[in-house]
């Protein structure tokens, strides 16, 4: 084993340790244990440290006390433990974790600074695990409403996701924890995802796909990045030499690229191309795999056999061993190493500050929100997401040591309230990864919940996905915009008896709405982790003014998505090649124009835009201006609380060429800023934007670019709330 267990009563009083962050090696001194370490380890102790010796391990080298390297699946908490040899779980009885929100809710709370908390609250448990790699963030961009893991991905803006990340890093990493970012690149589908070979513009790529990933390296500077399963220009991603000259030779990255799990297919690809360390080869990633692998990996004795025959340089081995190292000595070989801690207060309140912030209201006719906790009305809850269990998922999954649901949040917060709940329609129980047909009848069902809702003052229906197959899940898209299980029906059914109603969607995609014109109040939940229930009634009892924006845009139909617009599977989800039949081809035709930037260009009106969200109270911006130099952009406002109650608002910039000599979208996400008020509040926002960030990639000349001449700069509150644009010169 990893570490030496301690009685129960020595982990009790370490997890509740405050100690300073982990004491790092300067790079100078780290460089140089490198120097002296790496001669001493034989070829086949440094091929062992670049493959796996169980699912999530990799040895060390025992007799230099050179530790093993453990990982756990991320983003959302630390994972439950798995099998030495298979995917089964290994039903620990102190393998639990605090279950935090969603990413798609932490973007949705457009605050950096939750993000860093975040981060380190899930590093502090990580390392009472003793984990030494997070797997996450997820910085993939929302190209498809279908796209099953798009709830672990923050929004299709690659700023928006670039400025959440990168705190979320900071916050893991200053205890120790290697994050490793994922997943690199273009990895925007569960269908085909391991032989999907995708045609993109290198504009497109470097302008949508990658800034997150840069941004990570950056000004994260990240540890590490796990490769993705998907094909790039005809070769795999987790050892893609386009990619790897990127990010090597380019951005700098001095960290270990990590494969996803069985995403290396190829011994001189995988050596030659930048790849660190193999993970999870003969698997599917979920289910299949094939036992006592780790000798036959491609970087294991293939590799090895390889070296020793001259026909790949062992240079490439010594270069993937340096990366190793760096990263231990950043890790579990740190100066000084800092006590973990799991389930704590503090981690508690991190869950429900991101639940409470990320939610967003989407509608509120009629000021039905919020409720007065002294009400006495007759409330009737209905649907399965008030009291299913949201802890499923695929590689997100947990096991978490408590869970407050939407129905036991509601019950706590209205005390006085005549509460009754109804099921009203069932998801069916998951078997290996599938979906099976519920064992309760349908239409038993709805005729149950008619009843419920008949005589009730209000109705509060918490709805949406289940985050299982096929709903929010890694392994498997969405077949629908729509919401499943007869959803749409129910409701219908259910505003034709009583048309009071709360919407509660409880999901990580956008969703058709074909009822909205008849709903008055609609809240964009998401999975908000541990304290989901808690962070709900929060906001609907006014407990918290609802200040989440969306962090994507939710199109009308699915078609009005840029990616779904060609209505052709070449473009989404990808279609056989011609002479290879293991991988599919997918053109990504809408180029640069992905979410709010198709919508706009196109002027296609959405449900919702990107970066909307109502509150309670009401904001005006005033005073404002935007003045440049030859460097930056500094963009001021005034913005007022002109209501009766504490709120927060997110300003937002964006920016747009007059006249481009490429194709641009109108506007483009450069600067946000969220501030919190009181009633009555002002305060003047400021927001810089480097002039650099301005460019377009070049595609003849292979080089960022930033035009000469006029810009409109949009100062809003949203994608589509625009209060003043102001031109601007850039010489």
């Amino acid at each position: 084993m990893k570490r030496i267990l301690l009685s129960l009563s020595v982990i009790a009083l370490a997890s509740c340790v405050q100690q300073k962050n982990a004491e790092q090696w300067t790079d100078a001194e780290i460089e140089q244990k490198i120097t002296e370490v790496l001669p001493q380890l034989t070829l086949e102790e440094k091929v062992a440290m670049c493959h796996a010796q169980s699912k999530f391990s990799t040895p060390g080298v025992a007799r230099l006390g050179i530790p093993e390297l453990w990982y756990s699946d991320g983003p959302h908490g630390v994972r439950m433990e798995i099998n030495w040899d298979d995917w089964g779980h290994s039903h620990w009885t102190n393998d639990t974790a605090t279950a935090f929100p969603v990413l798609t809710a932490l973007a949705s709370s457009f605050n950096p600074d939750l993000a860093y908390e975040y981060g380190n609250a899930v590093a502090e448990e990580a390392l009472y695990r003793g984990k030494d790699v997070m797997l996450g963030p997820g910085v993939n961009i929302y190209r498809s409403p279908l796209n099953g893991r798009n709830f672990e991905y923050m929004g299709e803006d690659p700023f928006l996701a670039g400025q959440m990340a990168v705190p979320y890093i900071k916050g893991m990493q200053k205890n120790g924890v290697a994050s490793c970012v994922k997943h690199f690149a273009l990895n925007n589908q569960e269908t085909w995802r391991t032989t999907v070979d995708v045609e993109v513009s290198e504009r497109a790529l470097r302008e949508i796909y990658l800034p997150a990933f840069e941004a990570a390296v950056k000004e994260g500077n990240v540890w590490s990045i796990m490769g993705s399963y998907n094909l790039y220009n005809g070769q795999h991603c987790c050892h893609n030499a386009k990619l790897n000259s990127i990010l090597r030779d380019e951005w700098g990255f001095d960290g270990c690229v990590i494969t996803d799990w069985g995403g290396a297919t190829d011994t001189k690809e995988s050596a030659e191309n930048g790849l660190d360390i193999e993970m999870g080869t003969w698997t599917n990633g979920l289910t299949a795999s094939t036992k006592n692998a780790y000798d036959n990996y491609y970087l294991a004795q293939p590799y090895l056999e390889a070296i020793k025959k001259g026909e790949i340089d062992v240079k490439t081995l010594d270069a993937k061993v340096s990366n190793i190292l760096r990263m231990m000595y950043r890790t579990n070989m740190a100066k000084t190493l800092k006590h973990g801690r799991k389930g704590n207060a503090e981690h508690i309140e991190t869950a429900l500050n991101i639940a409470r912030e990320g939610i967003v209201l989407l509608k509120n006719d009629n000021k039905v929100l919020p409720l007065d906790k002294e009400t006495t009305m007759k409330i009737a809850v209905i649907g399965e997401n008030a009291t299913r269990s949201m802890m499923g998922g695929g590689s997100s999954e947990l096991k978490t040591f408590h869970e407050v649901s939407p129905l036991e949040g509601i019950k706590s917060h209205f005390t006085k309230a005549d509460i009754t709940y109804s099921m009203g329609y069932a998801s069916g129980p998951e078997i290996y990864g599938w979906v099976l047909p519920s064992k309760l009848n349908a239409d038993s069902l709805k005729r149950a919940a008619l009843s419920t809702v008949k005589d009730a003052d209000l109705v509060i229906y918490v709805g949406g996905l289940t985050k299982a197959h096929q709903q929010d899940c890694e392994g498997g898209d969405r077949v629908s915009m729509d919401l499943p299980f007869g959803q749409n029906e129910l409701i219908n059914d259910i505003l034709a008896v009583n048309k009071n109603m709360v919407m509660v969607l409880v999901d990580g995609n956008a969703v058709t709405m074909p009822w909205i014109d008849n709903v008055p109040t609609i809240v964009e939940a998401w999975y908000g982790g541990c304290q989901a229930g808690n962070a709900i009634a929060d906001v609907l009892c006014g407990d918290v003014n609802p200040s989440g924006k969306l962090p994507y845009t939710f199109p009308v139909k699915l078609t009005d998505n840029a990616a779904h617009s060609f209505e052709s599977e070449e473009v989404f989800p990808g279609l056989a090649a011609e002479n290879e039949a293991k991988n599919h081809k997918e053109y990504y035709k809408e180029d640069i124009l992905v979410g709010y930037r198709w919508h706009e260009t196109k002027n296609i009106k959405p449900l919702f835009a990107f970066g909307y969200g109502l509150s309670y109270t009401t904001f005006e911006l005033s005073n404002i201006s935007a003045k440049n130099s030859s460097k930056t952009i500094s963009v001021k406002a005034t913005v007022s609380n002109t209501g009766d109650r504490e709120g927060a608002e997110v300003v937002q910039v964006y920016v747009g060429k007059q006249d481009s000599k490429v194709l641009r979208a109108v506007k483009e996400l450069k600067g946000f800023k969220k501030t919190k008020l009181a009633a009555g509040e002002k305060a003047e926002v400021s927001i810089e934007i480097p002039v650099e960030k301005l460019a377009f990639w070049n595609e003849e000349t292979k080089a960022w670019e930033v035009e000469k001449g006029k810009y409109n700069v949009y100062v809003g509150t949203a994608s589509d709330n625009i209060a003043e644009t102001i031109e601007i010169s850039v010489d």
